[in-house]
């Protein structure tokens, strides 16, 4: 967002107009039709001046929770991460700017784990350092095998 004008106004109605007039009836399904696209990266689409990505962050986290598919939107949140500070894939090798990126991924993704589910996700942070994926994994979607693996579905 280049802009400053992301919190003036009706945010949520913002947010669900540009939706709409993109032929989405809600964000996550605007997000699906964009798989491992950072939420920056969503946000300018939706409005380069006027939405912040922790504006879709929040959306997306609301329609999961009334969705009861938190855990979903969490792998969803770390797809798009490591997509922003992995476009390669996985390293090979985790030198010191590798290992800046793979925590900077997984910082962030901690970040913006709901308090339900940061223990969770700190296991399976540490899963990924302890036994790291194949060199060029790149998660597409939430449902990625390895994803569901480390973090599985638990709601109702």
């Amino acid at each position: 967002m280049s802009g400053g004008d992301a919190w003036r106004g009706n945010v949520k109605a913002r947010l669900y107009e540009r939706v709409r007039e993109r032929g989405y009836d809600s964000l996550t399904a605007f997000a699906e039709a964009r798989p491992a696209v950072p939420l920056y990266v969503l946000a300018d689409e939706l409005g380069k001046d006027d939405v912040a990505a922790v504006q879709v962050l929040s959306g997306l986290l609301g329609e999961a929770e009334q969705r009861r598919q938190v855990t979903r939107f969490v792998r969803d949140v770390l797809v798009r991460l490591l997509s922003e500070s992995l476009p390669r894939g996985w390293p090979a090798v985790l030198d010191d700017t590798n290992r800046f990126n793979v925590a900077e991924a997984l910082g962030s993704w901690f970040a913006y784990t709901p308090e339900t589910h940061q223990e969770r996700v700190d296991q399976a942070s540490d899963a990924l350092l302890a036994t790291p994926p194949p060199p060029g994994w790149r998660p597409l979607s939430p449902d990625d095998e390895l994803l569901r693996t480390l973090l599985p579905d638990e709601e109702a």
